[in-house]
């Protein structure tokens, strides 16, 4: 059993949102599990950076919209390190499409991918979690812009409009099983991204991580755009 805290990210091979918050936690000194999808490549460049950095971690494939796939992918971090402390679901899919040209295969991909993804890796990990005295944290990502959606992702928006829901009911399911699982919720934005938004959210995992008070939150990291914003924003 590894002895450091362990975390999984899905959508942490490549060098987006998900990869940055794996350098966070591997700051905090959690061993990593890196979770990619078609992206081997960026993957092993990604596990030997780390690695080279004397940071404990492995690779891992995964399809999260196969319920099999994501047992796997949750049997394989436990066998490799003897423990899961933290999951945070960062791999999503995203891309505008007008209304007049959105068909249910879109509705369908998007709620495939972002919610029900979701939904299955937090439901593994954390009746794993359940099982462990020390518990441990789940984080998802949602969208800022559900309480004020902008055109042409119509296909998009009610997948992450879900992961809200998804966030407080697993909090509970999980929390009445083991107090000591946490569930909370990011909502990243705005729709044209600043480039220092990945290290604040990487922050705003941080905060869950080590606030263990904390749980069924879903916490904006938007500039403030969910209360305020220019119509041209």
């Amino acid at each position: 059993m590894s002895s450091s805290k362990v975390a999984l990210v899905t959508g942490s091979g490549k060098r987006r949102v998900g990869w940055h918050v794996a350098e966070a936690l591997a700051a905090r000194d959690c061993a990593l599990a890196v979770h990619y999808r078609s992206s081997s490549a960026e993957a092993a460049e990604t596990v030997e950076a780390f690695r080279s950095r004397g940071v404990e971690v492995v690779a891992l494939q995964a399809d999260l919209t196969d319920e099999g796939s994501v047992r796997g992918l949750i049997d394989e971090t436990l066998a490799r390190f003897g423990r899961l402390d933290v999951l945070v679901n960062c791999a999503a899919a995203w891309k505008s499409k007008k209304l007049e040209e959105v068909q249910a295969a879109d509705v369908r991909h998007y709620f495939e991918t972002n919610t029900l993804g979701t939904f299955l890796c937090s439901q593994q990990a954390g009746l794993a979690m359940v099982r462990q005295p020390q518990g441990g944290c789940i984080v998802t990502l949602g969208d800022w812009a559900v309480c004020r959606p902008y055109v042409n992702y119509a296909a998009y928006f009610p997948s992450k409009g879900a992961i809200p829901t998804l966030t407080r009911t697993l909090a509970v399911e999980l929390g009445s099983r083991n107090p000591a699982v946490r569930v909370n919720c990011i909502l990243p934005g705005p729709v044209l991204l600043p480039p220092d938004l990945p290290e604040n959210i990487a922050q705003a995992v941080l905060f869950f991580l080590d606030n263990d008070f904390v749980t069924g939150v879903c916490l904006p990291v938007d500039g403030g755009r969910t209360v305020f914003a220019p119509d041209s924003v």
